[in-house]
């Protein structure tokens, strides 16, 4: 069959509809590398899909644009779309109508968009932030009981401030019923359990091992939460919606333990130095009023040698055993100041008992207040002042 000659746009016209009518070639799904990527004035993007070993042009009309994606060159893509034939200079293009990141897909572009969401709605906002307690004496750990955020969290706390109580709330981290696990844990300690901290969280994972602290309902029950919540999700670089609306976010477990308690080591040595400069400011103030009443005494000395005689003498003798007493009792003031504080100091110090001769049973790193909680055979670990003593209990005998 005889074709009559064609014009150069029809020719384009026919590969167009050819394209089309493919069914291959207008359903595809492409994995490349973005380059040349250019968002023009139009809202319309261009870039090109790229391998190892070739490329092919795209075009995104801008209804088809998800801005939230961040698209730049270089993202590794999935794109879906069709390939059609650009009539006017003949060349063929990818159309794309719908981009994922490749690696990570939807459950990335639904974390932004709750993120921006709550964040628009002021849930990440510093004003809404709750203070840390810096002297807790309970702290909540929402987290699974297994794992090693529980142990770290243990850990830490022993070793900076032993004398707050950890209170574990058994959660799942992972998995269909995790969510509403979380948000009980967050309850429990807001509703049945209170402590003056909450630390919620779990070890590292991929995003989607990590999805359930991206969850809004979580996210809300944390932000209404009356206790101030530290969130310790995953590793350093992790970030999660739960890690936006606490109060605190520590890249790791242990760090949320040193955040949540003071080094009790350090609180000694600021009290011995805060002892020192008290004392110091206390010398320095005695020198200087015994300087004041010698350079009185010089000057009411030279006036009475000029201007007295005879009975002034004895009224200066007077006036100086005044300043005399006076002084005495100034010494004596600030002596019993001095000695106050030290009293005080004393008594803050949680070791003091130690020295007066009482010891701490601990059994399995908790604090044994009763013989209730002991039986026959348990391993007991006593406290003293200069060690730590590892018992057997053989007898009970309960008062």
């Amino acid at each position: 069959m005889k074709i009559r000659t064609l014009e150069v746009s029809e020719v384009n016209e026919y590969i167009k509809k050819v394209f089309l009518d493919d069914p291959i070639l207008n359903s595809l799904k492409i994995r490349g590398e973005v380059s040349n990527f250019k968002i023009h004035s139009s809202g319309h993007v261009y870039m090109t899909l790229k391998d190892k070993n070739s490329k092919i042009r795209c075009m995104v009309y801008r209804s088809d644009y998800n801005k939230d994606l961040g698209l730049n060159n270089g993202s590794k893509i999935v794109a879906d779309g069709y390939i059609s034939n650009y009539v006017n200079d003949g060349s063929y293009q990818l159309y794309i109508k719908n981009i994922s990141l490749e690696g990570m897909g939807n459950l990335y572009l639904e974390f932004l968009k709750l993120k921006g969401k709550l964040e628009k709605e002021g849930l990440f906002s510093s004003k809404y932030k709750k203070t840390i307690p810096r002297f807790p004496k309970d702290i909540g750990v929402v987290t699974s009981e297994t794992g090693a955020v529980i142990r770290d969290i243990i850990n830490v706390v022993t070793r900076r401030y032993p004398k707050v109580n950890i209170k574990l709330y058994p959660a799942l981290v992972q998995g269909k019923e995790s969510v509403a696990s979380l948000i009980e844990g967050i309850n429990f300690f807001n509703q049945e359990c209170p402590v003056d901290t909450i630390i919620i969280g779990r070890g590292g994972g991929s995003l989607e091992e990590l999805w359930s602290f991206n969850d809004e309902e979580l996210a809300r029950v944390i932000f209404s939460s009356h206790i101030p919540v530290i969130s310790a999700v995953g590793h350093e670089t992790d970030f999660t919606i739960c890690d936006f609306v606490s109060d605190e976010r520590a890249p790791t477990p242990s760090a949320a333990a040193e955040i949540a308690t003071p080094n009790l080591a350090s609180l000694m040595k600021d009290q011995e130095l805060m002892a020192k400069r008290m004392a110091n400011y206390i010398n320095n103030r005695i020198i200087l009023e015994k300087h004041k009443l010698i350079s009185n005494m010089d000057r009411f000395s030279q006036y009475a040698d000029r201007y007295m005689l005879g009975d002034r003498y004895m009224a200066l003798d007077r006036i100086f055993d005044k300043m005399g007493v006076s002084f005495m009792n100034y010494i004596s003031k600030k002596r019993d100041e001095m000695n106050l504080y030290g009293a005080k100091m004393s008594s803050l110090n949680p070791f003091a008992i130690f020295d007066r001769g009482y010891s701490i049973a601990q059994k399995n790193g908790q604090i044994v207040s009763s013989v209730d909680n002991v039986v026959d055979g348990d391993r007991l670990e006593i406290n003293l002042k200069d060690g730590v003593l590892g018992c057997q209990v053989s007898d009970i005998n309960k008062i």
